[in-house]
């Protein structure tokens, strides 16, 4: 069964947020990855946002809060809106398709569900009531 899970960006605050969240929630975060991790001829990173949050996750319970930095490519995120999507990971990569192929259907696909470059399966979308969500298999 999937487990839903909020997702929060950030303007280039997300460790500190997190360190926040984490001083309040207790725990240990389970990743994380800054930008120059995954940077790569195809996926290229400016020096200053190297060192960024592009995902942070700490446990909570059974559900984990996930977040990242907005690179500035993406522009600025709009923190009294739009600033969160939902996050769905899945037990088996089939099961994120058929939700992604559910949910995704009439809405605006922000990145197609594939191998991801952190390794995972992954996919990103704007459902067609304008909800935010990622889909997310941790192979």
């Amino acid at each position: 069964m999937a487990l839903i899970n909020p997702h929060i960006n950030f303007n280039g605050n997300a460790e500190e947020a997190f360190n926040f969240y984490k001083s309040v929630f207790g725990g240990e975060y389970t990743k994380i990855i800054r930008f120059k991790d995954i940077s790569n001829p195809d996926f290229p990173i400016l020096e200053d946002e190297a060192n960024k949050i592009m995902q942070i996750i700490l446990p909570i319970g059974k559900s984990f809060l996930i977040g990242n930095d907005v690179p500035k490519i993406l522009g600025q995120v709009n923190e009294k809106e739009n600033r969160s999507k939902i996050s769905i990971n899945t037990e088996n990569k089939e099961e994120a398709e058929r939700l992604f192929k559910g949910l995704s259907m009439g809405g605006e696909i922000e990145m197609p569900i594939s191998n991801s470059p952190w390794g995972t399966y992954f996919g990103m979308f704007r459902d067609k009531y304008g909800i935010e969500w990622t889909i997310e298999y941790i192979q």
